[in-house]
């Protein structure tokens, strides 16, 4: 299924250098070889960068560009460059911590999100750090949103908090608390579409698949463009043993996103 971030990315806070090096050059020639065909973006954002090397705009939108195709490695080798130049960047921490999280790189991304939050307390920073911590069943997780939450930040950082929290304690098993948190999360934010899924898994992980059918039939009421919800009714369905409707969700899940384990389950249905 696709990649769910529920922070809002923050608009990196950038200090302007102008240099130069043969660093730079080499770094956009192995960007160029390293993948025989980019889409014509990054095309374009490479042939822009050859002529201002020196750039940060243009690094990091070419960083970010290859982020969004998978292309990690060269999206941390352009990042790289500008932190050798400025290590004293929030922003540019940040956007790696982001990228090497992106790459299920979790060691480097906590430790891009550390030296991110040496130079700069940002409270998405924080949530961003204990949402990997949560999912390690690392308890740290929650001293962290119980600072945020403490901030006052308002209903969309305390919803954060709440599925953070949630996260914990689903991944630690205790079901009951993992699905108090995120009914408290949704309490904050109805449309937070990654807690919907997070408690229907928790009941469904518990051999609860009413339960978990009903949270997944609600969740796609609240976006019914999202594909998530009726890929999980569909697995429900198909623990319930009523493959027509397992078949017809799952199909409306692939129409809305061509994901591998979506056509897996159609396969091993005999559907596809």
């Amino acid at each position: 299924m696709k990649k769910v971030r529920f922070l809002t990315i923050i608009v990196p806070l950038i200090v302007v250098f102008s240099c130069n090096t043969s660093t730079d050059n080499n770094n956009i020639s192995s960007t160029k070889n390293n993948i025989k065909s980019y889409p014509d973006n990054i095309q374009r954002l490479l042939a822009q960068l050859q002529q201002k090397p020196d750039s940060i705009g243009l690094r990091i939108l070419l960083a970010t560009a290859l982020d969004s195709i998978g292309a990690y490695k060269e999206a941390l080798q352009q990042m790289d460059t500008l932190l050798k130049k400025d290590s004293a960047n929030f922003g540019l921490w940040f956007t790696a911590a982001q990228i090497a999280k992106d790459a299920n790189d979790t060691a480097r991304a906590m430790m891009n999100y550390d030296k991110a939050l040496r130079i700069y307390p940002s409270p998405d920073a924080m949530l961003s750090l204990a949402e990997l911590y949560a999912e390690q069943k690392n308890e740290r997780s929650l001293v962290i949103c119980k600072h945020v939450r403490e901030l006052s930040l308002g209903r969309e950082y305390d919803a954060h908090c709440a599925f953070i929290a949630g996260v914990y304690y689903a991944r630690t098993g205790d079901r009951n608390k993992a699905i108090e948190f995120f009914d408290t999360c949704i309490a904050n934010n109805y449309t937070y579409m990654a807690a919907y899924i997070e408690k229907g898994i928790a009941y469904f992980d518990n051999r609860q698949y009413n339960e978990a059918l009903n949270v997944f039939r609600f969740a796609s009421t609240v976006d019914a463009l999202d594909s998530d919800p009726y890929y999980w009714e569909g697995r429900c369905y198909e623990k319930m043993k009523i493959k027509d409707s397992a078949i017809l969700r799952f199909k409306q899940s692939l129409h809305l996103e061509d994901a591998p384990e979506t056509r897996v389950a159609l396969k091993r249905l005999g559907a596809e």
